[in-house]
């Protein structure tokens, strides 16, 4: 058996039993795990420039995701999840360098980051672009990944 591997697709892609158990992973950690009542299902999931990006070793049985979505200032990246038994393995930095690199540096990158994950996120460039807030009763932190001309941020 290989390790996890990068799957990237768009909604229209998605076969059904690989969106149902990207949803499943979506809802255990945001909405059962962290006890946060939310509108998982906004409508980005659905527009046809957002890319679903997971790992896994077989496509339905994802281990980590995250959607990266267009905006007009540039990217948003969200959702980014880990299934419990495989966390401090490293696989959502397997998935943001991923991202980044399809994004590559022409544009911003932004994200609202739980205040627990921003060493994560800073390890790829991203800096704080606010102040500290509460969404739905957990703390996040606005943060940015600016623009540069080579895609590396220095």
């Amino acid at each position: 058996m290989s390790g996890p591997r990068i799957h990237r697709a768009r909604f229209d892609e998605l076969p059904p039993r690989v969106l149902y158990a990207l949803l499943r992973l979506r809802a255990q950690v945001f909405v059962v795990e962290q006890r946060c009542a939310y509108q998982d299902l906004d409508g980005r999931d659905l527009e046809p420039a957002t890319r679903h990006l997971w790992l896994a070793v077989e496509p339905a049985e994802p281990l980590a995701y995250l959607r990266v979505v267009e905006e007009a200032e540039g990217l948003r990246i969200g959702r980014v999840v880990t299934v419990v038994h495989a966390r401090r393995g490293g696989l959502a930095d397997r998935l943001l360098t991923a991202a980044l690199g399809d994004a590559g540096g022409g544009r911003p990158v932004v994200l609202s980051a739980q205040t627990s994950a921003v060493g994560l996120y800073t390890r790829h460039g991203f800096v704080a672009a606010g102040e500290e807030y509460l969404e739905d009763g957990i703390p996040h932190v606005p943060m940015v990944r600016p623009a540069t001309a080579s895609g590396i941020v220095r």
